[in-house]
């Protein structure tokens, strides 16, 4: 597989690959003439996206901003200390346009925060050669201060040749950078610089920079501003020095994420901002006696950048080799295949436990997450769920554009590539779920309030800030390869739903978007004094903060929830998925550690509506997965009494950034022997009952260094193995660090974890008087459902072990329907059961298969 696609890259770029990387190697651009596009081609990455373009046949950065550069992925320069030679044609874009401060050139030696050439390419420093606005040569940011104020005339912009040679001179080598005004033959007065020889390891890249307010060459701020615009062409790297990697193209497809769920396939291709000119489709193919088939064919999404696949009648009994086809077209027009190959794996239905990674809060200070990649990988899980917060705003430091729809969704996309950049190799072989949340949506909290328009000052009343266009543009890449919604009609603007629900390996996921329909406090709730979601008052009154009507799950969201508890047909266990957990368990916020009573982005408020969902859930006796807090936590929840519904498991963000803590005042009651003080029984600040078994509070003082400041934050991930055979559900949360595969790491989690729990302690609710006692002959864990006849309420549905059960209910008064048997098959109903005593309600005897 990493072979294949390593070849593929190798081709298209015209090298000849012998072992790994290629010491001494060449390269030279060859930018596309036939269109004009974001996106440059699969051998670079550009600082920011939506800034830069291929067009008449060149590089153009046609937006003006600080550090604007892009990095040559398939060639670095090496740790040898020998010679090299880099040059490229460039000018300004409108040459007789005002001239503002900055420069244009090389960057070399690009290292980043994380020793991987995809954290240099995204946030990487280097060292700056280039020609100034004025054109005057510099290497470095004290001889660009310098040349800046020299009263010399330098050469025009208008095309240049810029080249810049390293020759070694002993441990360090001497840098020349002389660059000639090709219409003229003017040369300007060169510039020399002699470093260390490790100083220039690393990346290279083209920069164009506006040097805001005189600042200095290579400012890390990233605004726009300024006419620092320019054009390159003709970029050469070579010497004994340049490395070549093939195997780092990037593109054109950049990864796959997909679903199987009874049957049906849906698969999306991630694809980079094309031209008009491009192909405009991608083939699936899949491998059949050896020789690949193809099997459809998509149009990619103008604005998501997607191709998305669905098949039905997929054969799930056996793993599939399948690959994505693009022909992208070069120099000239013409096309040659790329491909990204995978597996999609059997359905594991005789698996017997079925392992799931959990993910939320993708900082991308933790780019590309080696560790967490690494780690995940020796877990090998079937399933891969991100909850939220795929993204945040601030990637690179280049903030977010939020018009027009076109810049906005590129800037977005930027964002998200670094996921699959990251987790694309998982992904490739495994059912992956996503769930965008506030973040994703570039809202800091979101009340989805159905979809309505809101202004961003105005957001706390519900509803969505950005464009519904671009909403759907986020949500058809996270959530297009889903299973198709439940209820496909879509709210408010036309913004679309994914509710839905997963079956695979006999492990049924309801899907549950819990953003979209939740009401916005703002104007429903007394005024906080402050932020309309943190309250501060000691004093508040919790019944004027549960307003009648507002939700957290919509009526359509709540009629899934109904359906799909009751639906075991084909699975063993009931797994919900949302974005954040039920209940209010951080008391502590933000780096100063500012103490909040209270905190309505939360699903703990509003609290009837956090009680009327975990009702409806708990009835599926429904495991929650959850993520969003940047706490990661395990705590079992009650509605009418503490313990009485499901368990939550909250993962730990992949790198956490905004820190949250659980100090409560007082212990908890009723707490395991030997826990601590923050566990046990206790109302949050909305009266939820909630039993806290475990939180990972990170540290209030963080480490230097990219993954220990993290480890600090208590950064990492989730796994949940379920246990199909015993019933058992355990919960994993490893922090970051820790190497999985290490002897003895199961003891290095979080403190609480590894914590293992039954399947039936999802609704562990007491029960009043029992239905008759069920015994069955001819049939193993078999499900039982318990429906009350006035009222046609289902009161529960679950699969049990083995061949007896007890069904318990919660009225002495009424008549009961039990179900016995097999969903979907043999499924025995029995009306008109009168609830009794334990020792008084007898005993069914149900016979299957001729018994």
């Amino acid at each position: 597989m990493a072979t294949e696609r390593f070849l593929n890259g190798a081709a298209a770029l015209g090298l000849v690959v012998m072992g790994g990387l290629l010491p001494g190697a060449e390269f030279a651009s060859d930018f596309v003439e036939h269109t004009e596009r974001a996106w440059i081609g699969p051998e670079y990455w550009t600082n920011p996206l939506q800034d830069w373009r291929v067009a008449r046949g060149r590089l153009e950065c046609f937006v003006s901003g600080m550090n604007r550069n892009v990095q040559l992925l398939t060639h670095t320069l090496g740790k040898e200390n020998a010679g090299f030679r880099m040059s490229v044609k460039l000018g300004r874009l409108h040459p007789e346009g005002q001239l503002t401060p900055g420069w244009a050139g090389f960057r070399v030696g690009i290292v980043g925060p994380v020793d991987d050439y995809r954290s240099a390419a995204v946030h990487g420093r280097g060292l700056d050669a280039g020609i100034t606005a004025s054109g005057k040569l510099f290497i470095g940011a004290e001889q660009f201060e310098v040349v800046e104020k020299r009263r010399d005339a330098g050469i025009g912009l208008r095309d240049v040749e810029l080249v810049l040679t390293g020759a070694p001179e002993g441990d360090s080598v001497r840098l020349t950078l002389t660059a000639v005004e090709r219409g003229s033959g003017r040369k300007a007065r060169e510039a020399v610089l002699v470093v260390e020889a490790n100083r220039l390891t690393g990346n290279v890249a083209l920069v164009a920079h506006w040097e805001r307010g005189g600042g200095r060459a290579g400012a890390a701020a990233s605004p726009r501003g300024g006419s620092s615009v320019y054009w390159f062409d003709d970029w050469k790297v070579g010497g004994a020095r340049v490395e070549a990697h093939p195997e780092r193209v990037f593109g054109p497809i950049l990864w796959s994420q997909y679903t199987l769920s009874k049957g049906v396939l849906k698969m999306t291709a991630q694809m980079p901002p094309l031209g008009v000119e491009d192909t405009p489709v991608v083939g699936l193919e899949v491998q059949e006696g050896g020789q690949w088939k193809r099997i459809d064919e998509e149009l990619i999404h103008t604005l998501a950048r997607t191709a998305t696949f669905r098949v039905a009648d997929w054969d799930a009994t056996k793993d599939v080799r399948y690959r994505l086809v693009y022909a992208l077209k070069g120099k000239g027009g013409k096309t040659a295949p790329h491909y990204w190959e995978g597996t999609v794996r059997r359905d594991p239905v005789d698996k017997r436990t079925i392992v799931v990674a959990g993910f939320t809060g993708n900082q991308d200070t933790g780019f590309p997450n080696l560790p967490t990649v690494k780690n995940v990988g020796y877990h090998d899980p079937d399933v891969l769920f991100f909850s939220g917060d795929q993204i945040y705003e601030n990637v690179a430091g280049y903030g977010i554009q939020r018009l027009p729809v076109e810049t906005a969704a590129i800037d977005y996309l930027r964002k998200w590539y670094l996921v699959g950049w990251s987790f694309g190799d998982l992904m490739r072989d495994r059912v992956t779920v996503h769930m965008p949340d506030d973040h994703d949506v570039y809202q800091g909290n979101i009340w989805g309030g159905g979809g309505r328009k809101q202004p961003i000052e105005e957001h706390e009343r519900g509803g969505y800030v950005m464009p519904a266009e671009w909403v759907n543009m986020v949500q058809r890449t996270q959530t297009a390869h889903l299973p198709d919604p439940f209820d496909g009609r879509p709210v408010e603007q036309g913004i679309g739903v994914y509710y839905t629900d997963l079956l695979y390996g006999r492990v049924s996921f309801g899907i549950i978007e819990d953003r979209k329909f939740k009401s916005g406090p703002k104007g429903i709730v007394p005024p906080t004094g402050g932020r309309p979601d943190h309250v501060t008052d000691p004093n508040f009154d919790r019944q004027a903060y549960d307003p009648p009507g507002a939700t957290i799950l919509g009526e359509r969201q709540l009629e899934f929830v109904r359906h799909w508890t009751g639906d075991w047909r084909g699975a063993d266990f009931k797994v919900a998925l949302s974005q954040t957990i039920f209940g209010a368990a951080a008391t502590t916020h933000g780096a100063e550690f500012m103490r909040l009573v209270a905190d309505l982005d939360t699903n703990g408020w509003p609290h009837s509506a956090r009680n009327r969902a975990l009702r409806e859930l708990r009835k599926g006796y429904a495991f929650m997965y959850a993520g969003d807090t940047h706490l990661p936590s395990m705590i079992h929840h009650g509605v009418e009494d503490w313990n009485d519904s499901g368990w939550s498991f909250c993962v730990p963000s992949i790198a956490a950034g905004y820190p949250r803590l659980y100090e409560p005042d007082e212990p908890g009651k009723n707490r395991a022997p030997g826990m601590p003080d923050y566990t046990g029984e206790f109302l949050d600040p909305f009266g939820n009952k909630l039993t806290v078994w475990a939180v990972a509070n990170p540290k209030k003082k963080w480490r230097e260094g990219a993954y220990e400041r993290l480890m600090d934050k208590a950064s990492g991930y989730g796994i949940v193995r379920l246990d199909k055979e015993s019933g058992k559900i355990t919960s994993e949360c490893w922090p970051i660090l820790v190497d999985a595969a290490a002897p003895g790491a199961e003891g290095r989690q979080f403190p609480g974890w590894p914590k293992t729990i039954d399947r039936e302690d999802n609704f562990a609710k007491k029960g009043v008087a029992w239905l008759p006692r069920v015994v069955v002959e001819g049939m193993s864990n078999p499900v039982v459902q318990v429906v009350a006849e006035e009222s046609g309420e289902m009161i529960y549905t679950v699969r049990v072990r083995g061949t007896e059960w007890h069904p318990r209910v919660f009225t002495k008064t009424g008549l009961f329907t039990l179900r016995v048997g097999e969903p979907g098959g043999d499924f025995r109903e029995y009306r008109g059961l009168r609830p009794a005593t334990r020792e008084a309600a007898g005993v069914l005897r149900v016979g299957f298969g001729g018994q």
